[in-house]
C-alpha cells in the first residue's frame, strides 16, 4: 500500500497549543487538548453547570489556537481530494515511448503508487464517490486494466473493488462501462495470479447482491470462468472463487440449473462438493455440482462446505 509519507490516510493532528504559565496548572485548570477528540471533550466538559470559575474573556492567544484547531479538523478531505487529483493526473499522462529503460521503469513505480495512493483514500466511500466524479473510473476502465504492466493490471482492478464495495451507484457507473466483461477476461486468461485474484475481487465487488452485476455475469458466462478460475493451481483463487460460487448459488439458487454445473463439461473437473447433508465428496469429471445436491446454510449468512481432492 502506499508511504505514509506519501500522504494516505492518516489521523488530523491539532496544532500545539500555546504555552501558558505554569501557576496555570498548579491551580488546576485543564491543559489545552491536543487532538480533535479532546478538543470536544472539552467542549462538553466546559457547559454550564458549574458557576466556578467565573467566565473569563478568550484571549488571542487561546482564540488563535482554536481557529487553527477547527482550519485542521476540515482541512483533511480538501486535501485528499487535491490528492486523487494528482493521482489522476499521472495517471492521465502518455506513456514515454522514446524514453530508456530506467526512465520507463521510473514511470511505471510513479503510476503504480499512484494507484495504491488511491486505493488507501477510497477506502473512505466519500472519497470513492469524488474519485469517480472525477472520471477516474473511466481512466481505470478504459486504460489500466489493459495495461502492459501486471503491476498497473492488478492495482486497477483492486481499485476498482475497493471504490465499488457496497455502493451501488458506483457499482451501476462501473457496469455501465463495461468493467465486467474485461475482469472476467483478466481471471479467466491473465498470465499473472496476482491479476487473476485481484480481478475476482473487483468481480465479487461487482455481483454480490446487486441485480444489474448479476445479470451481466449470467449473460457474460460467468459461472464457466469461475468454474475454470477453480482449476487453476492457485490455493488463493481457487478457495476466493468457490467461495462467491457459493455465495450467488445459496442466495440465487434457481441459477443451479445452469447448463455448466451439469454434464461432462471441460469446466466440472477436480471440484469436490460437501453439503451438511451429503458429507461425502461427489468428485469426478462432470460431476461438480449435481442436481440434488443442496446448500444448505448452518445459520444466517452461513452456507455448505465446498472443497477440493
Amino acid at each position: 500500500m502506499a508511504d505514509p509519507g506519501s500522504g494516505g490516510n492518516l489521523p488530523l493532528a491539532l496544532p500545539p497549543a500555546p504555552e501558558e504559565a505554569s501557576s496555570s496548572a498548579s491551580s488546576g485548570n485543564p491543559s489545552h487538548p491536543h487532538s480533535l477528540q479532546g478538543l470536544l471533550q472539552m467542549a462538553v466538559t466546559a457547559c454550564p453547570g458549574d458557576p466556578e470559575p467565573p467566565p473569563e474573556p478568550m484571549t488571542e492567544e487561546r482564540r488563535q489556537w482554536l481557529q487553527e484547531a477547527m482550519s485542521a479538523a476540515f482541512r483533511g478531505p480538501r486535501e485528499e481530494v487535491e490528492q486523487m487529483k494528482s493521482c489522476l493526473h499521472a495517471l492521465g499522462l502518455p506513456t514515454p515511448h522514446a524514453a530508456g529503460e530506467d526512465e520507463l521503469a521510473a514511470d511505471q513505480q510513479e503510476r503504480e503508487g499512484a494507484l495504491e495512493l488511491l486505493a488507501d483514500l477510497c477506502e473512505n466511500m466519500d472519497n470513492a464517490a469524488d474519485f469517480c466524479q472525477l472520471s477516474g473510473m473511466h481512466l481505470l476502465v478504459g486504460r489500466y486494466l489493459e495495461a502492459g504492466a501486471e503491476g498497473l493490471r492488478w492495482r486497477a482492478a483492486h481499485l476498482i473493488g475497493t471504490c465499488s464495495q457496497n455502493v451501488a451507484a458506483i457499482q451501476e457507473q462501473v457496469l455501465g462501462l463495461g468493467a465486467l466483461r474485461k475482469l472476467l477476461r483478466l481471471l479467466d486468461r491473465d498470465p499473472c495470479d496476482t491479476v487473476r485474484v485481484k480481478a475476482l475481487y473487483a468481480i465479487s465487488c461487482l455481483v454480490r447482491e446487486q441485480e444489474a452485476g448479476l445479470l451481466q455475469f449470467l449473460r457474460l458466462d460467468g459461472f464457466s470462468v469461475l468454474m475454470r478460475a477453480m482449476q487453476r493451481d492457485v490455493v488463493k483463487l481457487k478457495v476466493k472463487s468457490a467461495f462467491l460460487l457459493q455465495n450467488l448459488l445459496v442466495g440465487h439458487p434457481e441459477h443451479k440449473g445452469t447448463p455448466v454445473f451439469h454434464g461432462d463439461g471441460p469446466a466440472a473437473g477436480g471440484l469436490l462438493i460437501r453439503t451438511e447433508h451429503s458429507p461425502f465428496p461427489r468428485a469426478r469429471a462432470g460431476g461438480t455440482l449435481w442436481p440434488g445436491d443442496r446448500f444448505s446454510p448452518k445459520g444466517s449468512g452461513s452456507a455448505g462446505r465446498l472443497s477440493w481432492g
